[in-house]
Order: C-alpha cells, then sequence, then structure tokens
C-alpha cells in the first residue's frame, strides 16, 4: 500500500520486477484493472472492480459506494495504513529524521458512519447496471461508476456516509424528475436538462439545504420539486435552491450558475465549539464536522500553548477564508488574533460572522501575505505564530517564502495533503524553522484521505536569507 490508496502489485519480468500501483486497491485482493499510464518499470491503473476481496474485509449493511473505496475495512486497519504511509512521506520527502519522537498519534473521527454534512449526486442518460454490470440508456441519479465519467450508478439505499433519510429515498427524486419528460444530462452528447442534485446537512439542527442543479433548456416546477422534496424529508427541509448552470464541459461545478431560493432559506446553521456559522450551498466548510471539532481542538491547543500570558504578541490565521479557524482562537485567547486572506468576499463573510457570534479582539483583512506588514506596520514585529491550512496542493516555494518573512515563531500548519506538507518542511528547514509535533486527523474515513497538524517552530540563531 502506498500513500494516497494506491495499492502495489508486482510482476517479475526477464529485467526485474515491474511495479504496478491500481489507485484504492489494497493487499490480498485480485482485481482487473485498465492502464492508465505505462513507464518503462511502472504502470498507474484505474480499478475497474473487484475480482476476489481481501480475507480480512467485511460485509456492510449500506449500498456500496466509489467514493468509500475502504468501507468493508475494518477501521483499526484504516488507520494502521493511514498512518503508515503517511508518516513514509515525512521520512523520504520531507527528510524527517527523528519522526518517532515527533509524532503524537493518530486522532480518529467520532463517527465511522454517516459523518458527512453534503452530498453531491448526478444525473446521467447512461446507467450503469449494478446487477449486470453493463451500461444502459435510463434515468439515472446516484454516483459516477468508477473510472467513468459519464454513467451513474444509482444510489437506491443508504450508502452509509451521508444522510440515511435522504439516500433511502433517494430514488423518490428520481422518479419525480424522471416523471416530468426532461431529460437527464448525456455527458458524451454534452445535453440535457438534470445534472445534480445537492443536500447540505447541518448536524446542529438537523437541517437540509437542497440545491436542484438544471440547464435552461427547460422551465423547471419549481413547486412541483419542493413540494416532493419536502413531502420526502418534511420539516428537516430549511430550504430549497435551483440552479442554472448551462456550463458543458466535462467538469462542470454544481456550485457555480445563477442560484434562486425557491423555498425557505438559503443557509443553514452549523457549531463548532459553541460557535454558529452560517453555512450557503457554495461555501466551504469542513465535509466532518464532528471530526472538524478534534481536528480544530488540536490546532487551538498548539496556537495558544505559544501565547499564554503574552497579551502584546498576534496569533495570524493566514488563507484565513471565513475565518473559522480565527474566530475559535480569538475565542480562547487573550492575545489579538488577525485573519488574513486576499478573497475579500471571504473576509466580509468572517467580519459578519464573527459579529454575528459577539467575537471581540479579532480582526479580519483583506491582503497578500507578502505585502500584509507593509500594509498594516502595527504588526510589525508582534506576530508570534501563524495558523496555515492551505489547499490540497500546498504553498507554492514564493508564498511560503511570504510567510517566512512573517518572522513568526511558530507556525500550526494544517494540511489535508501530507505530500504536500512533507514538501514544505524542507523548504521551512532550509530557512530555519523545525517541525517540532505532528499529529494525524481522520476527516474521512473509508476513504485514503488524512488530515495532518503540525507544529514547526523557528531555530534560535538560525540566519535566513531570505531576502537574498
Amino acid at each position: 500500500m502506498a500513500f494516497g490508496g494506491k495499492g502495489i502489485a508486482r510482476v517479475e519480468t526477464e529485467k526485474g520486477p515491474f511495479v504496478v500501483f491500481v489507485q484504492n486497491a489494497f493487499p490480498g485482493q485480485v482485481v482487473d484493472a485498465q492502464v492508465a499510464k505505462c513507464k518503462s518499470r511502472h504502470a498507474e491503473c484505474r480499478l475497474l472492480s473487484v475480482v476476489e476481496p481481501a480475507d480480512f474485509e467485511v460485509d456492510i449493511p449500506y449500498q456500496p459506494i466509489p467514493g468509500a473505496p475502504y468501507a468493508t475495512v475494518p477501521m483499526e486497519k484504516q488507520h494502521e495504513w493511514k498512518a503508515r504511509t503517511a508518516l513514509d512521506l515525512y521520512r523520504k520527502i520531507g527528510e524527517v529524521e527523528d519522526l518517532e519522537t515527533l509524532y503524537e498519534g493518530f486522532v480518529p473521527s467520532p463517527l465511522d458512519w454517516h459523518y458527512r454534512n453534503k452530498m453531491e449526486y448526478s444525473f446521467s442518460e447512461i446507467r450503469h447496471d449494478l446487477e449486470t454490470d453493463e451500461k444502459v440508456d435510463d434515468f439515472g441519479l446516484g454516483f459516477k461508476h468508477r473510472g467513468t465519467w459519464w454513467a451513474v450508478e444509482n444510489l437506491d439505499a443508504d450508502s452509509g456516509l451521508f444522510d440515511a433519510l435522504v439516500e433511502s429515498t433517494l430514488h423518490n427524486v428520481r422518479t419525480w424528475c424522471e416523471n416530468t419528460g426532461l431529460p437527464a444530462w448525456h455527458p458524451p452528447k454534452r445535453e440535457g436538462f438534470f445534472r445534480f442534485l445537492v443536500v447540505r446537512k447541518s448536524y446542529a439542527n438537523d437541517g437540509l439545504l437542497v440545491n436542484l442543479v438544471t440547464t435552461s433548456d427547460a422551465p423547471l416546477d419549481a413547486e412541483g420539486f419542493a413540494e416532493c422534496i419536502r413531502g420526502l424529508w418534511g420539516d428537516r427541509v430549511k430550504g430549497i435552491l435551483h440552479t442554472i448552470n448551462d456550463d458543458k464541459g466535462e467538469r462542470v461545478e454544481a456550485r457555480e450558475g445563477t442560484s434562486r431560493v425557491i423555498w425557505g432559506d438559503s443557509t443553514v446553521t452549523e457549531v463548532l465549539h459553541g460557535l454558529s456559522f452560517g453555512i450557503s450551498m457554495g461555501s466551504f466548510f469542513q465535509t466532518n464536522p464532528m471530526s472538524a471539532e478534534r481536528l480544530y481542538a488540536e490546532v487551538l491547543a498548539l496556537a495558544l500553548e505559544g501565547v499564554e500570558n503574552r497579551p502584546q504578541d498576534v496569533i495570524m490565521d493566514l488563507f484565513c477564508g471565513t475565518g473559522t479557524i480565527g474566530q475559535l482562537v480569538a475565542k480562547h485567547a487573550n492575545t489579538p488574533v488577525v485573519g488574513v486572506d486576499i478573497v475579500r468576499s471571504a473576509i466580509e463573510d468572517a467580519r459578519e460572522a464573527a459579529k454575528r457570534n459577539g467575537l471581540t479582539g479579532v480582526d479580519f483583512v483583506a491582503a497578500d501575505a507578502g505585502k500584509f506588514l507593509l500594509e498594516n506596520p502595527e504588526y510589525q514585529g508582534k506576530i508570534h505564530t501563524v495558523i496555515l491550512d492551505p489547499p490540497r496542493a500546498g504553498i507554492s516555494p514564493k508564498t511560503l517564502r511570504k510567510v517566512m518573512r512573517l518572522g513568526a515563531q511558530r507556525l500550526v500548519y494544517v494540511s489535508c495533503n501530507p505530500a504536500t506538507q512533507a514538501r514544505d518542511l524542507v523548504v521551512l528547514r532550509a530557512q530555519g524553522y523545525a517541525l517540532k509535533s505532528l499529529k494525524l486527523v481522520d476527516q474521512f474515513p473509508h476513504t485514503a484521505h488524512v488530515e495532518a497538524v503540525a507544529l514547526i517552530e523557528r531555530i534560535p540563531g538560525f540566519q535566513t536569507n531570505l531576502d537574498a
């Protein structure tokens, strides 16, 4: 097993072992796989189907879906794989020599099942029949079949990842849509009407926000759709939206397009560590809110540890987005907190959320990381701790140098991709910052994903060459 859920197989040849990587396959399985890339010594493959399961796999009471490849693997083994493969990256890519003393353990998700607060379902005129394993012309609503972008598997039962009521009755939504006589999207032809159904859930009040994404090819019976949804999911429904998206590309995003509320509200409310957040359909928010509380607890502990009884120091939440982490820190800190992001609309949302939560001592600034101290000289020499939570691609070398120019003593680096975090550790070490502790957090059970929280501190007396 390699990091990211790649199963490894080897084929002996006259020139030595030929290595085959198969995404989402794991040791002990016999699989059908399709070669996607082939080099002289290895091949990258897509998993098509599992011919024989591994002997440790277990039966589950849910409909198997492509998005949960580890669903039949016991949780203890999932945790073992994630920790072992992630830590290998810090040794090999991050060149961390004393990892055994720095690694402080694995934090599991509070919920193994039904942990997601958002799910996106796709429509397609091409359905993959799960019984015959063949493609048929039909009206489909569910998940893209593994290895395809055009065929959908109907979801007819609870997948175990999202909401049991929603997924066990999704076939009724499919029937209503099909009965309108309007077609589902046909990916190869790039035409059709129904495209996506997106449902967001609040764990704070069990509310549901529903968004139907269609093209503009025909009018939608909005009242009829709202009656269908409310009839199925009752008072849990807080809002229903209709989004028109005429993008014909293969990678069209469900959150893009022109939206209108056809019933109820446009947001649902989520609560993390006692703070309230209004979440719209397009907002970025942690997909596993209960595990996010554990993740943020780790961040808070590290961020607050360095500034206890030091009210003259500042904690910066860099790339803060709508300010979730910054607000949580401000609730507990006795020192100023500043959230910084270059996206002005996100900063405006963060300010509104902080005001709604009655927080003081936190400021949100729309600025570039490299120009922040020039434009805000009052923070010069006062930033003690910087919290980083970048996207999966990590932090570019140029941006990382801007971060280090802030002169912070400590960095609390949250990463949804340990591979890029391990890469960044090498750059940080070269400029006088050393890894002090590392924890892994399971935000996505039954997948290969794992998050990391690293504490990185400046090495005393180290002379940097950032201005060279």
